[in-house]
């Protein structure tokens, strides 16, 4: 009778002083490096939420609005209210957001998740530049640091080789999202099926794709390989410039290739950071220019989140 449902928690006495604290330093950190704090509504119209994202919109619940009779809809990412809010500015300069809300989901992202996680993130708009991308992984790596997360595995990827290959070919896009569903899952076996079943042009650079994962040299490797598309050539040059600026800093990243965030909206880098403690992703991120399209601004925009409810817990 007196039990939450399934996969919603909740955080009490130690819990949420812990809680608390870190989340106080996590926003002085933002602060501090110039991220403007924002707190977006629970509940928007539907269309705010979603911007055409087919995983986000399983992931949100909806409900119709007695007052005005339009569909409501609990957020589920907190990314498309950014672009809202970036959007409603109407500035051309550069713009550091960063939150910490409670988000709410239909269904959780694997079965160690919650349906209710408190997402914490920044995020940055206004420029295209890579080092916009390296201060928003350091800014991530340093925000795993202050919740005493060390040893942490960065892996990046760019989702713009993987929508070259993808628009080379004459399929359907639920095909396409059929595919982006095996790559996500890494799975040889599925593609080897897919491939069966599906005449591609260029079948072959899937199945180099999905296994090229290393060190810095596979990026040598994959302008080879893809590098006369200009897409995927373009998409291998801005993960070397990365990689070099953030070795610059003392930071080395592993490359996976086949890397797909779970989120629909990513257009170039995308990066994930690992601890051999957990068995996800602890934190997530990327680049997603022209989210803010469906508001009539289209910037250049690039962020990561994470479950600080979640991580919190690791101090227990």
């Amino acid at each position: 009778m007196w039990q939450l449902p399934e996969s919603i928690e909740e955080l009490t006495n130690n819990q949420a002083l812990i809680f608390e604290s870190l989340r106080r330093d996590l926003l002085d950190l933002y602060a501090d490096k110039g991220f403007g704090l924002v707190i977006p509504p629970m509940v928007e119209h539907v269309n705010s939420l979603l911007l055409t994202n087919d995983v986000v919109d399983e992931k949100t619940f909806k409900f119709l609005d007695p007052n005005s009779g339009k569909m409501l809809g609990v957020h589920a990412d907190i990314t498309p209210q950014i672009a809202r809010i970036d959007a409603k500015r109407g500035s051309d300069s550069i713009e550091k957001y960063c939150y910490i809300n409670s988000i709410l989901k239909t269904k959780a992202d694997d079965f160690y998740a919650s349906r209710s996680p408190i997402q914490a993130g920044a995020e940055l708009y206004g420029s295209n530049a890579t080092e916009s991308d390296v201060e928003i992984i350091e800014l991530m790596l340093e925000s795993l640091k202050l919740l005493s997360i060390n040893s942490v595995i960065l892996i990046l990827g760019n989702v713009a080789i993987f929508d070259s290959l993808t628009e080379q070919e004459n399929i359907s896009i639920q095909a396409v999202v059929h595919l982006r569903a095996i790559f996500s899952r890494r799975s040889m076996p599925d593609l080897a099926v897919f491939l069966n079943n599906n005449t591609l042009k260029n079948a072959d650079l899937f199945i180099h794709l999905i296994k090229l994962e290393g060190g810095s040299d596979i990026l040598d490797k994959a302008l080879i390989i893809f590098g006369h598309f200009e897409q995927a050539r373009i998409a291998i040059e801005d993960l070397i410039i990365i990689d070099k600026q953030l070795l610059e800093k003392g930071v080395k990243a592993i490359f996976d290739l086949s890397e797909l965030q779970a989120y629909e909206y990513h257009t170039g880098v995308v990066f994930s950071a690992y601890n051999k403690n957990y068995s996800k992703a602890l934190a997530q991120g990327g680049r997603y220019n022209d989210i803010g399209k469906s508001f009539g601004k289209s910037r250049a925009a690039t962020g990561f989140s994470f479950d600080l409810k979640f991580l919190s817990q690791s101090h227990f």
